[in-house]
Order: structure tokens, then C-alpha cells, then sequence
């Protein structure tokens, strides 16, 4: 018979410290039901919803390159919660931030890139789903979530919250929390990093000009939660108090650490998308930069020339709501 009064939350640290993290134990590795479900449940789906577009519309197939981000993406995420990563991130503090930035800062740009929402969009077409989504797509909500202003202030309130609050002690205490903390990582990545990459359907497109600027702004974010933690002179999470761990860096130490690849690491894997940004920009410039001639040289020649209809007509691509 079950305790009502019993919890049903299961802290993911135990009474007893796990072996020392050296040779076969970075080989360790769990494997829950749920996060198993999830992991497989989306890599079939994906695969299925490329297989009928490609079906659907064999002369404009999806890409690979998006079906390979997708596959790395549950990788990577695979990798931050099942290996070692996982087995020990209610151990070690900055094992715990390696997760945290595998999961924001490389799988969910992924995730971004395999673009699931457009993929899900073209795949649907003559079902009644496609009707739903396309709604689903078109409502308030859905504005809301797809604008870069909702997803930068969502990406700097989550990652300070979740690192420097007893919101971390919390997690540290309930593995259910935890589990969904992974989620919620997953979720306010890929709207931050979707204004980025992808083709996700979405009403507001930046200028690169613009995303380069959001990426900037974005690095302070990381390295005042890297330096705050850096800069701690006591443990902050009395959580890992209870371990009584007798192997690796003491705690402060370790919670110094654990900082400095937030900071180091966050700032570094959020600088290197500004270069396809950065690139992105220069190549719009230069193609404005030719129709502008093009218009000049067309002006000179005549006002019916068919170089000045094109370029009186031409727009950038965008990505709207279908």
C-alpha cells in the first residue's frame, strides 16, 4: 500500500556518493523509460514526416542537411542525459553545466535547424492536421512565442533563474523537476535559436543585421551567470552538502568551475553562430549592393528597361506564417 504521505518526487541525489568519475565509470550510462519514449518517439516521427514529404513532393525534397541536424540534435541529447553526463550530473556541479549547455547550445540550435515545424507543416497536406496546425500557427499564441523579443527575454530570464536561484537546489532535490527542467532547456533554446537557423514557419524575420546584433547581446546573459557563480565564495546549493563526496574538487571549487564553462563555454558556443550570421549580412549587402547597379546602369539606358522592372520588384525572401 502507498504512503499518501510519502512524496512522490525522487531526489537525484542519493544518500550515498557515486564512485569516483575516472576510467570505466565515463562509460556509465542510464536509461529511463520516458526520456527514452521521447528521444526514439521523435526520431521516427521525423524520419516519417521526411519520408512523406519527399513522397508528397518529389521535386522539392526535404533537405538532408536538416534531417542530419535533426538526428545530431537527439545526439547530442541523448548524450547530455543518458552517457556519464547524466549519471553524474546530481554529483558534480560542473557536470551538471556541461549538460545544461549541450542541451542549449548544441542541441537546440540543432533542433532549430531541422526546422520540425515546417517539415510537420508540408508533411500534413490533405489532412485535416494540416488545417489545425496551420490555426495553430496563425493564433496569438503562437505570434507571441515566435517573436525575437519573446524568445531573448525568455533565454535571459530561464538561464540566470534556473543557475543562481534555489530554483537549482529545487531541481537538485526532485528528479521529476529535473527531468522536465531538460524540456523546458530544449523549448526556450529552439525559440531563441530559431530566429537563427531554420525555416520554421514564423511571421518576423530579422535582418542579419538585426540577428547578429541579438547574438551580442545575448553573450552578457551567459558570462553574468558564469562570473556570479565563479565569484561565490560558499556553496550555494546546500544539496550537494548532503553528498558527502570524498573525491574530485571540493565544492566551492567545484561550483567555480562550473561557472567558468558557463562563461567560457556559453559565450564561445554562442560567438561562433555570429559568423554565418556575420557572412549572411555581408552577402545580402552585396546582392543589394548588384541590383542597385543593376537599377543605375538600367535608369541610364531607360525607364522601360526590364533591369529596372526586376529591381523596382525585387524583394527579400521571407519566412511568413503559411
Amino acid at each position: 500500500m502507498v504512503d499518501p504521505f510519502v512524496s512522490p518526487f525522487v531526489p537525484i541525489i542519493g544518500d550515498v556518493a557515486l564512485p569516483a568519475l575516472r576510467g570505466s565509470r565515463f562509460l556509465s550510462t542510464q536509461f529511463d523509460a520516458v526520456p527514452v519514449v521521447l528521444v526514439l518517439g521523435a526520431l521516427v516521427l521525423y524520419l516519417w514526416a521526411v519520408r512523406r514529404v519527399n513522397r508528397l513532393q518529389p521535386r522539392h525534397r526535404w533537405p538532408v542537411g536538416r534531417t542530419v541536424a535533426w538526428i545530431g540534435a537527439l545526439l547530442a541529447t541523448s548524450i547530455a542525459i543518458f552517457s556519464f553526463i547524466g549519471v553524474y550530473d546530481g554529483e558534480l556541479f560542473y557536470d551538471h553545466m556541461i549538460q545544461h549547455l549541450l542541451l542549449i547550445m548544441v542541441a537546440a540550435p540543432l533542433f532549430a535547424i531541422s526546422s520540425p515545424v515546417d517539415v510537420a507543416w508540408r508533411a500534413t497536406r490533405g489532412h485535416p492536421a494540416h488545417r489545425w496546425l496551420t490555426t495553430g500557427l496563425r493564433s496569438p499564441v503562437a505570434l507571441v512565442l515566435g517573436h525575437p523579443v519573446t524568445a531573448f527575454l525568455l533565454y535571459a530570464l530561464v538561464i540566470p533563474l534556473t543557475h543562481l536561484t534555489s530554483w537549482y537546489n529545487y531541481t537538485l532535490l526532485h528528479e521529476n523537476v529535473h527531468n522536465a527542467e531538460h524540456l523546458v532547456f530544449l523549448m526556450i533554446g529552439y525559440l531563441f535559436w530559431r530566429q537563427i537557423f531554420g525555416s520554421d514557419p514564423n511571421r518576423y524575420r530579422m535582418h542579419p543585421a538585426l540577428q547578429f546584433g541579438y547574438l551580442f547581446l545575448a553573450i552578457p546573459i551567459d558570462t553574468f551567470t558564469g562570473l556570479s557563480l565563479d565569484g561565490a565564495s560558499h556553496e550555494l546549493f546546500p544539496a550537494y552538502l548532503s553528498l558527502h563526496r570524498t573525491w574530485g574538487p571540493p565544492l566551492v571549487q567545484d561550483l567555480h568551475i562550473g561557472g567558468v564553462i558557463m562563461w567560457v563555454g556559453g559565450d564561445t558556443l554562442m560567438l561562433w553562430p555570429m559568423i554565418p550570421v556575420a557572412l549572411r549580412w555581408l552577402h545580402q549587402d552585396e546582392r543589394r549592393a548588384v541590383r542597385n547597379d543593376r537599377a543605375l546602369d538600367a535608369t541610364a539606358r531607360g525607364p522601360q528597361s526590364p533591369a529596372v522592372l526586376d529591381a523596382s520588384t525585387a524583394t527579400e525572401p521571407t519566412r511568413s506564417v503559411p
